[in-house]
């Protein structure tokens, strides 16, 4: 799927293209997250392996949809703080030397 040659002007429909891929957005979230529950649960490797084949690609699809909305300033997301990143990283570090 091929979203970069979307324009970004409002399409046909009378949704504006930014709710519109922000609906998409959340559909894939929802798509890969079900995706993800039924490999972990498939009873036989040949079903896993199918299923995390349609997953790889759905999370491309995602990733695609996503690159566009920040692209075009309709997803924000703010840089980490440097002292939270080494907070977290600190904090897994130690609960994986005590397990």
């Amino acid at each position: 799927m091929n979203f970069s040659q979307t324009s970004g002007n409002q399409s046909s429909s009378s949704i504006p293209e930014k709710d519109l891929m922000n609906d998409v957005l959340s559909s894939q979230k929802f798509i890969t997250d079900t995706y993800n529950t039924f490999t972990n649960e498939c009873a036989t490797p040949n079903l896993r392996d199918e299923f995390m084949r349609i997953l790889g690609e759905e999370h491309q699809i995602q990733a695609e949809v996503f690159d566009l909305m920040k692209q075009r300033g309709w997803y924000q997301t703010p840089a980490a703080e440097q002292q939270k990143v080494q907070q977290a990283k600190q904090k897994y570090q130690n609960e994986r030397a005590q397990a």
